[in-house]
């Protein structure tokens, strides 16, 4: 939720910004901050370098959240969690990270750990997971299921 919120404010989006709006403002921080702008040994060349990785970075995960990215993707992410199963699983903080068994992994952002722990314990987890989380938080198709594929 950190990052998200962090990459939010960078781009002074809100969870509708549309993709054309990201797009203007990516090309705009990239114009500003683009380290070919600042020579070696320049005192803000360091900065850039890393506030230009961080603006692509973020680029591409609001890209990954927008609603208009959800919803070109909705038929796969709904054939997913119906018909795929839970291969595996990763909490760490409030993501949880869920891979499948047709190789596709989403992560769900701001799942707290008491609900995790009701998920781990539930009789069946897929059906949990179906009924309390894959609907009711915030997600994405992970980058490193897109760069598998």
């Amino acid at each position: 939720m950190k990052r998200i919120l962090e990459y939010r404010k960078l781009y002074d989006a809100t969870p509708t910004t549309d993709l054309k709006q990201l797009k203007t403002t990516y090309r705009n921080l990239v114009k500003e901050w683009h380290p070919d702008k600042f020579p070696a040994g320049h005192e803000k060349a360091a900065e850039a370098d890393q506030k230009s990785q961080q603006i692509i970075d973020a680029y591409h995960f609001l890209v990954s959240i927008a609603p208009e990215t959800k919803t070109a993707n909705l038929d796969e992410y709904n054939a997913t969690t119906t018909d795929a199963r839970i291969a595996d699983f990763k909490h760490k903080g409030l993501l949880l990270e869920v891979t499948f068994t047709d190789g596709s992994t989403y992560e769900y952002f701001g799942v707290n750990k008491n609900l995790f722990i009701k998920f781990v314990n539930a009789e069946k987890q897929f059906r949990f997971a179906k009924r309390n989380i894959f609907n009711s938080f915030l997600y994405r198709k992970s980058k490193k299921a897109m760069e598998a594929a």
